[in-house]
């Protein structure tokens, strides 16, 4: 796997809810390229748990949604918005049962959209939460001018 570098972390936008480690109150993701997939290994908190140390499902979807849109950072080259997510819940994600893997991987791209599918493993491998995810993409040039979007250069050393 091949490490993945958060180049917004020294922004003005370096406190992303999802992946700055410098958000205490964040999800505080991190990022890896494995082929085709972008993965994070990510340790659940107990304070994220809708019920009896099961991650909420809100939080999950945040998770998701985070994760695809590294995907198109790093597999499309530009930066994007949600237009949708389909989420869906398959297995208790457990808060106190060691880190989830968490994963996206490009569906479908065409000049505008991209679509990502992305899953939430619990330790075993067994899926927990997976979603179709449907980003708006930007030309790289609007990317880079309104999005901050640094190249893809910026996210490997």
């Amino acid at each position: 796997m091949k490490k993945i570098i958060n180049p917004y972390r020294s922004t003005e936008n370096g406190k992303c809810f999802g992946c700055s480690p410098d958000n205490e109150q964040g999800l505080q993701m991190d990022f890896f390229e494995d082929g085709e997939y972008v993965v994070s290994q990510w340790e659940p908190k107990t304070h994220l748990s809708g019920f009896k140390n099961v991650l909420h499902g809100g939080i999950q979807t945040t998770i998701l949604d985070e994760i695809a849109c590294w995907v198109v950072f790093v597999k499309c080259e530009t930066a994007g918005v949600t237009t949708a997510l389909n989420a869906k819940f398959k297995n208790s994600a457990f808060t106190d049962k060691g880190n989830l893997t968490v994963r996206g991987k490009l569906i479908s791209k065409d000049r505008r959209f991209a679509t990502i599918h992305a899953e939430i493993l619990d330790p075993a491998g067994k899926v927990c939460s997976e979603a179709e995810v449907q980003y708006m993409i930007f030309p790289q040039e609007m990317a880079i001018k309104k999005f901050e979007y640094p190249g893809i250069e910026a996210f490997y050393e």
